[in-house]
């Protein structure tokens, strides 16, 4: 097969076309395959083109207000609970209350037959005035015999038979007053009484039941439930924390209220109202090396029943000069030790140790090895670490530096963190 001319390299066009003249164009075919032969050795292979600068995208540290706190359930339990039981056994005439409402500190519950106890209270004062009615006599005879002795008319035996059964009457007379006051304090019992108010359950008696005194089983319960009590347990790792972000907390903030709890309700609802902290266990469980705290929540409308399950939102640190850094510009060496590549004033690339506390939503809360003003590289960091020394980089504007933080818009109000447990 013939090989066509737009197949074949120049130069053998040229060397076929020379054969084919006569001898005085060949002469100038010469001379031109001697010139096409000295440029091909001369011409130098083309000058690739400098790669262009990396771009990086930086975001410059600026304080933010930042409040972390922690999510730890719990579950709710009465202000007060008092458990009513008789203090005399007797029979229930009437009950005098409706199952389920309110109930007022004194109010009558219940009422026991009084008749047996009235009675004893009669007898108690018919005795009482039998000893006061020979005391007189008594007293009389005893000064008698004092003034007879001193004239040896009777016997010191005598005054002091007679002295004795004055002493024995006036006993008399003080053992009938207790008892008496017994009866009058037993017939007040027949008359069961609230200790508290709250809100009254269900009766586990009805009218014609026999009860005894203190009784184990209660006649019914009154809770008071505003306020109530959250009682939720915390580790005691989180508890020694919780204490280092308090003291660091305590000379940040300015007057406002440490111990406030917020509560989220069991369909995921915030509380209207918010609680305090009062107090923390003494004691740690060690089944589960927990402590228990104890929250204060008032409860007007009485949303807030004992037994809920519910999670309270207890603040762990307000800090109004927090360091954010996203979590793209965080990287870590070989070892697990967190850094940053920095922009300095010059243009150079640095690189900063990191000491991280916790992550914040999608960036990370910096307590050590940034300042304010810093420039933290957040895009274009893998381009970066093969980049030859003293190769181009050029800095680009991004929307950190345009006051966005993490694509959030920058506000004075503090951004609230939740941790769950």
């Amino acid at each position: 097969m013939v090989p066509t001319l737009s197949a074949m390299p120049f130069g053998e066009i040229l060397m076929r076309y020379h054969r084919t003249v006569n001898p005085r164009r060949r002469a100038v075919f010469a001379v031109l395959l001697g010139l096409l032969a000295l440029t091909g050795c001369n011409r130098q292979p083309p000058v690739p083109p400098a790669p262009p600068p990396i771009q990086v995208s930086t975001v410059t540290v600026q304080p933010e207000t930042v409040t972390l706190s922690s999510q730890l359930p719990g579950r709710t339990s009465a202000f007060r609970v008092a458990e009513i039981r008789p203090q005399i056994s007797g029979l229930i005439l009437k009950r005098l209350f409706i199952e389920g409402e309110e109930i007022t500190a004194g109010q009558v519950l219940y009422q026991i037959d009084p008749a047996p106890f009235q009675a004893a209270l009669n007898s108690a004062g018919a005795a009482l005035n039998r000893a006061e009615a020979i005391l007189p006599s008594i007293q009389a005879r005893a000064e008698r015999f004092r003034d007879l002795l001193v004239d040896r008319a009777v016997s010191q035996q005598d005054y002091d038979d007679a002295l004795g059964a004055l002493k024995q009457a006036e006993a008399n007379i003080a053992s009938w007053r207790a008892q008496l006051e017994v009866a009058r304090i037993n017939l007040a019992y027949t008359r069961v009484t609230a200790p508290i108010d709250g809100r009254i359950g269900k009766s586990s008696v009805t009218d014609g039941a026999i009860v005894t005194a203190y009784q184990p089983v209660p006649l019914a319960t009154i809770q008071q439930l505003d306020p109530v009590y959250v009682d939720v347990p915390q580790s005691t790792s989180d508890m020694l924390r919780l204490k280092k972000r308090a003291e660091k907390n305590r000379r940040t903030r300015d007057g406002s209220d440490q111990n406030t709890v917020s509560l989220v309700l069991e369909d995921g609802t915030t509380y209207a109202q918010e609680g305090t902290l009062k107090f923390r266990d003494i004691s740690v469980d060690p089944s589960t090396g927990s402590v228990i705290l104890r929250m204060v929540f008032p409860n007007p409308q009485g949303v807030l029943l004992p037994g809920m399950f519910v999670r309270a939102v207890v603040t762990e640190y307000v800090s109004a000069q927090a360091i954010l850094v996203p979590q793209q510009g965080v990287m870590r060496n070989p070892e697990g030790e967190p850094y940053a590549l920095l922009v300095d004033g010059t243009g150079k690339v640095e690189m900063r140790m990191l000491a991280l506390d916790q992550e914040v939503g999608d960036q990370w809360l910096v307590t050590a090895g940034l300042e304010f003003g810093d420039r933290v590289i957040v895009e274009g960091l893998q381009a970066l670490l093969m980049l030859p020394p003293g190769a181009p980089m050029q800095v680009v504007a991004t929307p950190f530096e345009k006051g966005v933080t993490a694509g959030r818009p920058a506000t004075d109000t503090p951004r609230p963190i939740t941790k769950a447990h």
